[in-house]
C-alpha cells in the first residue's frame, strides 16, 4: 500500500493519481515492486539475472503507454536497476519514467537507473523522464541515470528529460546509435540551486544514411550550484545533426557547456551552438512595467525558458 508521500511523488514524476495510470504500469518503491499491470500489447517482466525489468512492446502497437516510476523514501537507501525496452517494428508508444526521492535523514539516498532501448524498424517512441527530490534532512538526494538507444532503420525517438527540484547530485549519461533514416530528438531541462551539482554527458552516433539528431539543452543554475553539459555528436554517414545549449546563470553559480561535433563522412552536416548568460535587464524591466515585482518577473522568465 502506497503512503501519502509516495503518492505525492508519483504525481510529480509520472503524473499518476493514487498510483493509477493508463496503460502498462510498474511502480518500484525502495527497491521493491509495489505494483505492476500489463496492457493489451505491452508486457512487463522481472529480470532473473539482476535487478530490473524487461518491457516488451508488440509490433505495430499504437497509442498505448508505459509508466515506470521509482520512489525512494527509506533513509539512506541506495538503489540500482537495469531496465530493457524491446520496441517492436512499427509501434508508436509513449513511455513515462522518473524517480522521486524523499530524504529527511542525514544519510545519502541514491538511485541509479540503467535503461536500454532496442527500437525496431519504423517504430516511434516518446520517452519522458522526470527527476525530483524533497526532504529536510542533511543527506544528499542522488540520481545517476544512464539511457542507451539503438535505433533501427526508420525509427524515431523523442527523449525529454527534466530535473525540476531538490536533486543534490546527478550524473546523466545518454547514448544513441542511429541507423538508416532514423532520428533522435533530445530535450533536456535542468534547474539547480543551492550547492547542487549536475553533469550531463552524451554520445550520439549517426551511423546510418540520412540519420538525424537534434539536441536541445535548457538550464538554469542558481545560487552556488554547478552544471556541466558535454554533448558529443559523430557523423559517420550522410547525416544531419544540430546541438543547441542555452543556460541562464544566477548568483555565483558556474556552468560549463562543451558541445563537440565530429564529421567522419564528407556528407555529414553537423552544427553546434552554445550560450550562457544572465537574465537581460530589459526583460525584467518590461515585465515590471506590467505590474510584476522583480522577483515575480524573474520567476516568469525562468518558467518560460524551461517550458
Amino acid at each position: 500500500m502506497l503512503n501519502e508521500i509516495q503518492k505525492h511523488i508519483l504525481e510529480v514524476v509520472a503524473g499518476m493519481k493514487d498510483g493509477k495510470a493508463e496503460g502498462a504500469v510498474n511502480i518500484r518503491t525502495d527497491g521493491k515492486k509495489a505494483f505492476r499491470s500489463n496492457s493489451e500489447h505491452i508486457t512487463i517482466e522481472s529480470k532473473t539475472d539482476k535487478d530490473g525489468i524487461d518491457i516488451r512492446v508488440e509490433p505495430f502497437t499504437v497509442g498505448e503507454q508505459v509508466h515506470i516510476p521509482v520512489v525512494l523514501t527509506e533513509a539512506g537507501f541506495h538503489d540500482k536497476v537495469y531496465n530493457d525496452f524491446f520496441i517492436g517494428e512499427g509501434a508508436d508508444v509513449k513511455i513515462v519514467a522518473g524517480c522521486g526521492i524523499h530524504n529527511c535523514s542525514s544519510c545519502d539516498s541514491e538511485h541509479d537507473g540503467i535503461h536500454t532501448f532496442y527500437v525496431g524498424k519504423n517504430a516511434h517512441v516518446v520517452y519522458t523522464e522526470t527527476h525530483y527530490g524533497e526532504g529536510e534532512g542533511g543527506g544528499k538526494r542522488i540520481l545517476n541515470p544512464e539511457t542507451i538507444f539503438y535505433l533501427e532503420e526508420g525509427a524515431k525517438v523523442t527523449l525529454e528529460t527534466t530535473q525540476i527540484k531538490g536533486v543534490d547530485d546527478t550524473k546523466r549519461y545518454t547514448k544513441a546509435v542511429v541507423g538508416k533514416n532514423a532520428e533522435i530528438v533530445v530535450t533536456e531541462k535542468l534547474l539547480t540551486h543551492g550547492s547542487q551539482y549536475a553533469e550531463s554527458e552524451m554520445d550520439i552516433l549517426l551511423n546510418g544514411e540520412n540519420s538525424r539528431t537534434r539536441v536541445i539543452s535548457r538550464s538554469v543554475a542558481q545560487d552556488t550550484s554547478e552544471q556541466v553539459f558535454y554533448p558529443r555528436v559523430q557523423g559517420n554517414a550522410p547525416c544531419f545533426g544540430h546541438v543547441s545549449c542555452d543556460s541562464i546563470i544566477m548568483g555565483t553559480a558556474k556552468v560549463r557547456s562543451i558541445p563537440e561535433i565530429a564529421c567522419n563522412h564528407v556528407d555529414a552536416g553537423l552544427i553546434h551552438e552554445a550560450a550562457i548568460g544572465k537574465i537581460a535587464g530589459d526583460q525584467l524591466l518590461k515585465l515590471m512595467t506590467l505590474g510584476l515585482t522583480a522577483e515575480e518577473a524573474e520567476e516568469k522568465i525562468l518558467e518560460g525558458f524551461l517550458r
